[in-house]
C-alpha cells in the first residue's frame, strides 16, 4: 500500500499479527474476562484473515475500519480516553487508524480541514526514518536517530500547541524482499558519514524494496512549556562569575541529549577581524580544534571540507572517523589535534547571526563512530538557543574588553580600536591566568601626519569686548540706584561707593586689563550685593530699581551676561557647524583609505589625522592615499570656509575665520600617552613637529607684523621645497574647480623659538553662493552686507 505522497523504502501492510499473537496466548489466561475478549477478537480475525496476512489497499483499510477499532480496543482504554492523546497509525504519516476522544478533541478545536503535519521532517528524511527502521529492526544496528517530532497544532482559542510525538514499534514487522540488497558493515559506516546524501541512501534501500508489516502506536505530549527547553536555553554557553561548573552543566545537558556519556564540548570563538579562530579567554572552555594554540588562521585550523561546510554551506562537519580521514591522506592540521587529544569522532557546527559566524561549536567523542551525520541532526532543534547564548556570552566578552579599554585608555577612534582591543585580550588573557600584567602603550610607526585648523580671528578681543559692553552694562546700573539713593540719604559711603563705580565705568571704557574684571566682580560680590539687599527692605521706592537691576542678571552667575551670551552662542554654533561638516566629509574619507582622525573644538575647530601601513594593519599602503588625503583636506577646508561664510549673517555676533593647514613630510611613530590619554608623536626629532602645531598660527610673515593666517585666504605651512612643489600643484587643482582664486602668494615666516626655515602658501579662497556666482572674501563681504 502506497500510502505515503513520496517515496519510502517499504510498502505498508497494515497488519495486526502482532496484536492477533498476544491474544492467541491470552485464552490460556486463568482470567475468564480476558479469556472472553481474546476469543472475541480472533472471530473477528477468522471472518477477516487479511487483518492478520496485511491490508495493502488503501480502499480495503477504510472499508475495514470498524473492525480495526474492535482490535485496538484495548490499546484506547476507555477510562483513558480523555485523558491520553493517541493514535494507531502508519510510520511518520497522519493515516490515522484508530484515535483516542482527547486527540479527536484537539483537531476539533484547531479548525475544520485542519492535518497535522511533522513540523521537522522533510521528504528526504522521511526515506531516511524509513531506512532506519529497517537497519535497527533486521539488522540490530543501533542507529541512534532519536529526534524529537513535533505537531504544532492551533487551540481554540488560535495559539499554536506543540505537541511531541511518542511512537511504539512492538507492533511490526520488517520483511526483506528480492528487490532488497543486503547491507554490509561497509555500507552502514558510509550511510553514518553520509545523512543528507539521499541518493545514497536510495541507492542502498531502493523504493518499496522492503516491506514495512504492522501498525504503530503513537503517544502525544502537550510540551509547548517544555521545562527542558528552557533549562537548556539558560544553561547553554555563557560566562558567569558566580556560577561555579558551568561548563560541566552545559556538558551533561549535551551528553543528555546525545545519550553518549563520555562526549565533551569545546568551542571556537571567530574574530571577523583578523579572520582566525581564537580560544575563548576564559577558564575550563576548550578549544579542541586549536588545541594548544590560543589562535589560529582558519585555512590553517580546519581541513578543506570543514571550512567549506562550516563557512560556505554554513552547516555541521561530521567526522565519524578521525584516524580513517587521516589515512585517506588528509594531513590538516586539524585530524593531528583531535588524535592527539584522543578525539576519534566529532561534530563541528557554525554558530551564525544574521549571516555572520560567531564561533564553532565542538562535539567530540573518544570512540569511533559514536558521533556522525546521523546524530547531528539533533543540533537542529536547539541551535537558535545557542545562537541566542553566545550572541549573549560574545556581547558580555565585547563590553569586558571595551571597559578594560577604557578603564586603560579613552575613547578610541575606530581606524585603531583593532589595537587597543588586541591589546586587551592579551591583558585579558594574563588576569585568567593569574600572570603579572601591565597594559602596554600603544605605538604605530611609520605614519605621516596632517594638521588642519580652521579659528575664529580675533577671538581673544571679541570675548574682551563682549566682556568689556557686560561690565559698563551692570556698572551703570549699580550707577543708577546708588544715586537715586543719595537723594534721600546722602551718607559719605554711599557717595564714595558712587565714585568708585563712576571710576570703574571710565576705565574699561577705556580698555580693559587683565585684572579688572575680576575686580569688578569681586567688589560688587562684596559690597554691592550685600547693601541692595539690605536697601530693599528699607525703602519701597528702591525696592522696584533693585528688582529691575536684578532682571538684567543672569541667574546662574548673577552679573549681566548678555553680550558674551551672544559670543559664547557665535562660537558654539560655528564650532558646531564646522565640527558637523567635517565629521561627515571624514566619514566618506575612511572609505578611500582608513587613517586615525580627532578632532578638537575650542575657538574654531582643529583636526589630526595619521595614515600609514601600520594603521590599517594590511599590507596594502601605498604613498597614493597619503597624496589622496592632503588633497582632500584642502578642498574641506575650503568647503568648510564656504559654509561658514554662509551662516555668517545668522549669527549673533558678526566674527571671521581664517583656515590654515600644516604640512610635515617626514613620517614619525605615534604612541598612545597612558597617563594623559591621549596620542602624542614619539621621540625628539618628531616632537618638532608638535611645537610648530603649538605656535605656528600665531607666527608673522617674515619682515612685517602681519600674521601669517588671514581672514579670506587658506595659509599652507611648510619646510621642504618639494612639499611647496607638491601642493602647488593640489592648489592648481583646486583652482580649476573654483575652490581657489589665481594669484599664490609664497612667504617666509619670523623663526619661531627652536624651528627655523618655515614657508607658507597663501592664496584667496573663492566664495560661492550658487553654483554660477564665485566671490573673493573681499566681495563676499560687499554681497553680504
Amino acid at each position: 500500500m502506497r500510502v505515503l505522497g513520496q517515496d519510502f523504502p517499504m510498502d505498508i501492510w497494515i497488519s495486526f499479527s502482532k496484536f492477533i499473537e498476544q491474544y492467541r496466548e491470552l485464552l490460556k489466561s486463568d482470567n475468564e474476562l480476558l479469556r472472553n475478549r481474546a476469543s472475541q477478537i480472533l472471530k473477528i480475525i477468522e471472518e477477516y484473515p487479511e487483518l492478520e496476512e496485511g491490508i495493502r489497499e488503501e480502499k480495503r483499510v477504510q472499508e475495514l475500519i470498524p473492525q480495526i477499532h474492535l482490535v485496538l480496543e484495548d490499546s484506547f482504554a476507555q477510562i483513558l480516553q480523555n485523558n491520553e492523546i493517541k493514535i494507531a497509525t502508519i510510520p511518520f504519516h497522519n493515516n490515522v487508524l484508530k484515535s483516542s476522544q482527547r486527540y479527536k478533541n484537539i483537531i476539533e478545536a484547531a479548525g475544520e480541514g485542519f492535518e497535522p503535519q511533522i513540523k521537522n521532517m522533510n521528504e528526504d528524511h522521511y526515506y531516511i526514518m524509513g531506512c532506519s527502521i529497517i537497519l535497527g529492526s533486521y539488522y540490530n544496528y543501533n542507529i541512534d536517530f532519536k529526534r524529537p517530532f513535533f505537531y504544532d497544532i492551533p487551540d481554540a482559542m488560535g495559539i499554536m500547541r506543540h505537541y511531541r510525538i511518542m511512537y511504539n514499534g512492538d507492533f511490526i514487522d520488517v520483511i526483506k524482499t528480492d528487490k532488497a540488497k543486503d547491507i554490509t558493515k561497509e555500507d552502514v559506516a558510509e550511510l553514518l558519514d553520509n545523512f543528507d546524501n539521499i541518493d545514497i541512501w536510495k541507492e542502498k534501500f531502493p523504493p518499496h524494496s522492503w516491506i514495512f508489516k504492522g501498525v504503530v502506536l503513537a503517544n502525544m505530549f502537550d510540551v509547548t512549556a517544555d521545562v527542558s527547553l528552557s533549562d537548556f536555553k539558560t544553561s547553554l554557553i555563557k560566562y558567569d562569575k558566580t556560577q561555579g561548573d558551568f561548563v560541566g552543566s552545559f556538558q551533561q545537558i549535551f551528553r543528555a541529549i546525545f545519550n553518549l556519556y563520555e562526549i565533551k564540548v569545546g568551542f571556537s570563538n571567530y574574530n571577523h577581524e583578523t579572520g582566525t579562530l581564537e580560544r575563548v579567554p576564559f577558564k575550563n572552555i576548550d578549544s579542541y580544534i586549536l588545541h594548544d594554540r590560543y589562535s589560529e588562521c582558519c585555512n590553517t585550523a580546519l581541513c578543506k571540507g570543514t571550512y567549506h561546510y562550516l563557512f560556505e554551506e554554513s552547516t555541521y562537519f561530521a567526522i565519524s572517523d578521525v584516524k580513517k580521514h587521516q589515512k585517506l591522506g588528509v594531513y590538516e592540521q586539524m585530524y593531528k589535534n583531535l588524535i592527539a587529544q584522543n578525539i576519534n569522532s566529532a561534530i563541528l557546527a557554525p554558530i551564525k547571526s544574521d549571516g555572520k559566524l560567531l564561533g564553532i561549536l565542538e562535539i567530540v567523542s573518544p570512540n569511533i563512530h559514536e558521533l556522525n551525520s546521523i546524530n547531528a541532526n539533533k543540533l537542529q532543534d536547539v541551535m537558535p538557543y545557542l545562537v541566542d547564548s553566545v550572541l549573549r556570552s560574545k556581547t558580555k566578552t565585547e563590553n569586558e574588553l571595551e571597559l578594560i579599554i577604557q578603564q586603560e585608555c579613552t575613547s578610541i577612534h575606530p581606524s585603531v580600536h583593532w589595537k587597543f582591543k588586541q591589546e586587551a585580550r592579551r591583558f585579558m588573557r594574563a588576569m585568567v591566568d593569574e600572570n603579572p600584567v601591565s597594559f602596554r602603550e600603544i605605538v604605530f610607526e611609520n605614519v605621516y601626519p596632517l594638521y588642519g585648523q580652521i579659528d575664529i580671528k580675533g577671538s581673544s578681543d571679541a570675548r574682551n569686548h563682549a566682556v568689556q559692553k557686560d561690565l559698563v552694562l551692570q556698572l551703570k546700573g549699580i550707577y543708577k540706584i546708588i544715586d537715586k539713593l543719595m537723594e534721600s540719604d546722602s551718607l559719605p559711603i554711599y557717595e564714595q561707593l558712587k565714585y568708585r563705580t563712576s571710576r570703574y565705568i571710565d576705565s574699561i571704557t577705556e580698555q580693559l586689563q587683565v585684572d579688572s574684571e575680576q575686580k569688578i566682580l569681586d567688589f560688587i560680590k562684596k559690597e554691592i550685593t550685600p547693601l541692595f539687599k539690605h536697601l530693599q527692605q528699607k525703602n519701597v521706592e528702591l525696592d522696584s530699581l533693585i528688582n529691575e537691576y536684578n532682571e538684567t542678571l543672569d541667574t546662574v552667575i548673577q552679573t549681566v551676561y548678555k553680550h558674551r551670551k551672544a559670543y559664547d552662542e557665535s562660537v558654539m554654533l560655528i564650532n558646531k557647524k564646522m565640527a558637523a561638516l567635517l565629521d561627515q566629509k571624514q566619514d566618506e574619507a575612511q572609505g578611500m583609505y582608513p587613517h586615525y582622525f580627532e578632532r578638537f573644538k575650542s575657538d574654531g575647530v582643529e583636526h589630526n589625522m595619521y595614515i600609514g601601513e601600520s594603521i590599517t594593519k594590511q599590507d596594502s599602503f601605498n604613498k597614493v592615499y597619503l597624496y589622496n588625503l592632503r588633497l582632500w583636506q584642502l578642498q574641506v577646508m575650503c568647503e568648510m570656509e564656504n559654509a561658514y561664510y554662509q551662516m555668517k549673517k545668522e549669527l549673533p555676533v558678526a566674527l571671521d575665520v581664517a583656515s590654515m593647514v600644516l604640512v610635515f613630510s617626514s613620517s614619525l611613530s605615534v604612541r598612545f600617552r597612558m597617563d594623559e590619554k591621549r596620542f602624542d608623536v614619539d621621540g625628539t626629532y618628531n616632537a618638532r613637529y608638535e611645537v610648530v602645531k603649538k605656535r605656528v598660527d600665531k607666527s608673522k610673515i617674515k619682515g612685517t607684523d602681519r600674521r601669517i593666517t588671514e581672514k579670506g585666504k587658506l595659509v599652507i605651512v611648510y619646510s621642504q621645497r618639494s612639499d611647496e612643489t607638491e601642493y602647488i600643484k593640489y592648489i592648481n587643482f583646486l583652482q580649476s574647480k573654483k575652490f581657489l582664486e589665481e594669484e599664490i602668494e609664497i612667504v617666509e615666516l619670523d623663526d619661531l623659538q627652536g624651528v627655523t626655515g618655515l614657508k607658507a602658501l597663501r592664496v584667496n579662497i573663492l566664495y560661492h553662493t550658487n553654483e554660477k556666482e564665485y566671490y573673493t572674501y573681499e566681495d563676499l563681504m560687499k554681497e553680504l552686507n
